[in-house]
């Protein structure tokens, strides 16, 4: 089995990767999160720093690029190609509703014409392979039916399928009747992505879909690092791993980033996360949520890890719903 991280938008950049890298690992490739691209063809600074070879030594990454117009695509993929990269990702599976309005990620989904034109030219120009990471439709699972003829026409490096709507969000459950049904008819090799959080979670997926050899893993490995190391080895989480992680992250952005608030906010998205693996996580996830001040954090954190164990699946329930 190979297994990806999720491109997790505002949390899995080269910080987190690297700090996930050192103490983890076991990633076959890390997916950036998405570069938004433009008619200026220019990257933001966050993008750029995201993408320098610099800082993903040693890690197999892959850039994701979010967009509806392939003459973006195409100027944004070259740049990625003089950066050295071979693959690139797109995105029809962002379910954020303000990238859905302006008709990008999941939205794209709905305008199947549109979206063959912008295939057809993508796949015929880039100079880089090709994956799509994508949901099964907006509105109705039966949308997928269609998509996948026309994704199969297409050279993908793989085509990782997220089983939801983008009306769903995160919520619901899974199609994987649809899935199932993808994974069939399917010309490219296919990936699965959704709802591994647990050692069981993956058994019970890969008892269920023996054929599938390619994995990706967002918020389960975002909530239990680890997770991966479970899975593969009979690892169990060490909390002194944990901390170290956790202290590398929190160190790395305090040197990248300008006050505390900021990091502060960086390391609060983490959480929301990392969290639900502790036992009794609510009152520290409270007392986090409410730090303003590093030297609130700290004290937060440090009871943390001294007062509670990580124990899988203890919070999974509420974290799922």
């Amino acid at each position: 089995m190979k297994f990806y991280f999720a491109p997790m938008e505002g949390i899995t950049g080269y910080i987190y990767r690297n700090a996930h890298a050192k103490y983890f690992g076991h990633v076959d490739k890390y997916f950036i999160p998405f570069i938004a691209a433009n008619q200026h063809g220019t990257l933001s600074t966050k993008e750029l720093h995201d993408i320098l070879p610099e800082h993903n030594k040693g890690l197999v990454v892959v850039p994701q690029i979010l967009t509806n117009n392939a003459e973006d695509f195409i100027r944004t993929a070259h740049q990625l190609k003089d950066f050295g990269y071979d693959e690139i990702n797109l995105n029809l599976g962002c379910p954020s509703g303000t990238v859905v309005a302006k008709g990008k990620g999941s939205g794209f989904l709905v305008d199947k014409v549109k979206l063959e034109l912008f295939l057809d030219q993508i796949f015929a120009t880039s100079p880089t392979k090709l994956s799509v990471k994508t949901r099964i439709g907006k509105e109705d699972p039966e949308e997928f039916y269609e998509l996948i003829q026309l994704f199969n026409r297409y050279p993908m490096e793989e085509l990782i399928i997220h089983p939801r709507v983008q009306k769903d969000y995160y919520k619901n459950t899974p199609h994987m009747q649809v899935f199932q049904d993808g994974l069939e008819v399917s010309q490219n090799p296919v990936g699965y992505n959704g709802d591994i959080f647990t050692t069981r979670d993956y058994e019970r997926f890969i008892r269920d879909y023996p054929s599938v050899d390619q994995v990706m893993l967002g918020r389960g490995l975002l909530t239990n690092p680890g997770l991966i190391n479970q899975i593969t080895q009979d690892y169990t989480l060490d909390k002194q791993v944990f901390k170290a992680f956790h202290d590398k992250l929190y160190r790395d952005y305090q040197e990248e980033l300008s006050g505390e608030r900021n990091v502060l906010f960086k390391m609060k998205e983490v959480w929301a996360y990392m969290i639900w693996i502790f036992s009794n996580p609510e009152k520290y996830a409270k007392k986090i949520r409410k730090a303003q001040r590093l030297s609130d954090y700290d004290g937060v954190i440090s009871s943390l890890f001294e007062e509670q164990n990580l124990v899988e699946g203890v919070g999974f329930a509420n974290f799922k719903k």
